[in-house]
């Protein structure tokens, strides 16, 4: 063999040693962006495929910092996924939809085993509100009764929350001292409350006058991949809607404790006679959602306040014993915008130090955990209660409260009991405009009027009192 064959063989072999070496590279390139490296990588089940419009994502992927959602799309689609929604109050998470219609939490354990990739992964966990029983009610019609300084509400005598002075069976005083916080103020139409719930029948006479109405000067609200929403009256994210009309009744018994137009001759008295009621629908008629439309719904609540809407409080009227990290997150992200996070304790009657409820067991410097009281001062036999998770205490039961059409109901659960807490804080709110979230928290605890009956089941020790909030 001559000299001239030699260096083309040779030659012919290194081309064939770089294009393999190439051809190796390219082949990790696509295994990484498939999933990981790892040997231990979940492989995701493939069953029964259906359409892109067929149910609820799935699973919630938090993808590490530096995957490009054009990454994060191949992924999905790679494994016949596709992104739903990118939650951007939670930088890197989006929501998968499976159009395998595979176990949720296997497809879970598929993305969060990209461990090159992903930070974790969890199912898009259901939620189911404790629906409480609501019971029809008549004013009791001895108005004449009460102090001069009583609202002319026709149910306020059956409001021994605000006013007890042992109606039906209670303990006179076992109340939040509403009267005396209202010498001092009687709310702000300034101070936005989010009602994280089924919604809010905002056409309800008591309510009407106190429901937020997106400003004329507000745009539109905007998500890059459900659209634009004309959200005069706030979110709805079951159905990726405008319109949180509720349809179930829970939110709007919610709202009513809040922020019912006080001092009207009609119905009730909320905490606030003047508020703004923003609602935020994430629960259906049948009282369902799941964590991703949580998530949407106060992504939508921080969007606002971030466009100059002064939302200073959600108040969270439901729970689970699932634990969601993706839910945290986007709680605390609320939290560093500067909005309170009130939550329910739950009404299973269990210590949530021992077996965790949440929302309101997430351990951020804005979420306060309510359990509920009867009208004799005593931990209503249905509340959960916790010496270092739960929070404070307040009225919970036999709460009277606006309802569909119009309607009043009477109900029990720590929802009724959470937005006590909530109005009480937009009514420190509506005194003190500039208050922290952590001076807002503090304040609610620490004024807190303490019962025996509750040391060590409370961390305040104690029952809720607007008129100490505020400093009376």
């Amino acid at each position: 063999m001559n000299r001239n064959n030699i260096w083309i063989h040779v030659g012919l072999a290194l081309i064939v040693v770089i294009f393999a070496g190439v051809l190796g590279q390219i082949d990790r390139w696509s295994n990484a962006l498939r999933s990981t490296t790892h040997q231990t990588q979940t492989v995701k089940p493939v069953t029964v495929s259906r359409s892109n419009s067929a149910g609820e994502p799935e699973v919630l992927v938090k993808f590490k910092s530096g995957v490009t959602l054009a990454q994060k799309a191949a992924i999905a689609a790679r494994n016949n996924d596709r992104i739903e929604d990118r939650l951007e109050l939670v930088r890197g998470l989006v929501a998968i939809d499976d159009l395998d219609n595979a176990d949720p939490a296997v497809v879970a354990e598929h993305y969060a085993s990209m461990t090159d990739l992903v930070e974790y992964a969890e199912p898009n966990f259901k939620i189911e509100v404790d629906l409480p029983e609501f019971r029809e009610v008549s004013p009791r019609g001895d108005n004449d009764d009460l102090p001069d300084n009583a609202p002319n509400d026709p149910y306020f005598s059956e409001q021994w929350a605000l006013y007890n002075d042992g109606q039906n069976g209670g303990k006179a005083k076992a109340d939040i001292s509403a009267r005396q916080a209202w010498a001092k103020t009687q709310g702000s139409g300034d101070v936005v409350v989010a009602v994280l719930d089924t919604g809010v029948d905002y056409t309800h006479p008591d309510l009407v006058t106190n429901m937020w109405i997106r400003p004329e000067n507000l745009p539109q609200y905007f998500d890059a991949e459900l659209g634009t929403f004309n959200d005069r009256y706030g979110f709805n994210a079951v159905d990726n809607a405008a319109d949180p009309m509720d349809d179930n009744g829970h939110g709007t018994h919610c709202a009513g404790v809040i922020g019912a137009e006080g001092n009207n001759e009609q119905g009730i008295a909320g905490i606030n006679w003047d508020v703004q009621i923003m609602p935020l629908k994430f629960l259906g008629r049948g009282g369902f959602g799941t964590t991703k439309n949580a998530i949407e719904a106060i992504n939508y609540a921080v969007d606002r306040k971030k466009k100059g809407v002064n939302v200073r409080v959600i108040s969270a009227s439901w729970g689970s014993t699932q634990y969601s990290k993706a839910l945290e997150s986007a709680i605390k992200a609320a939290g560093d915008e500067g909005i309170m996070f009130i939550a329910a304790a739950g009404n299973a009657s269990t210590d949530n130090d021992r077996r965790p409820h949440y929302p309101s067991n997430y351990d951020l410097p804005n979420v306060i955990s309510v359990g509920a009281l009867d009208n004799n001062d005593l931990l209503a036999s249905f509340s959960n209660f916790g010496a270092k998770t739960v929070h404070v205490a307040a009225p919970g039961k036999q709460i009277v409260s606006t309802w569909l059409k119009g309607a009043y109901r009477e109900a029990s659960g720590t929802s009724m009991a959470t937005p006590h807490v909530a109005g009480i804080a937009a009514l420190i709110l509506a005194n003190e405009p500039d208050i922290s979230v952590a001076d807002l928290r503090k304040r609610l605890i620490a004024s807190s009027d303490v019962l025996d009956i509750l040391n060590g089941k409370i961390v305040s020790g104690g029952r809720v009192n607007a008129a100490k909030a505020l400093g009376e």
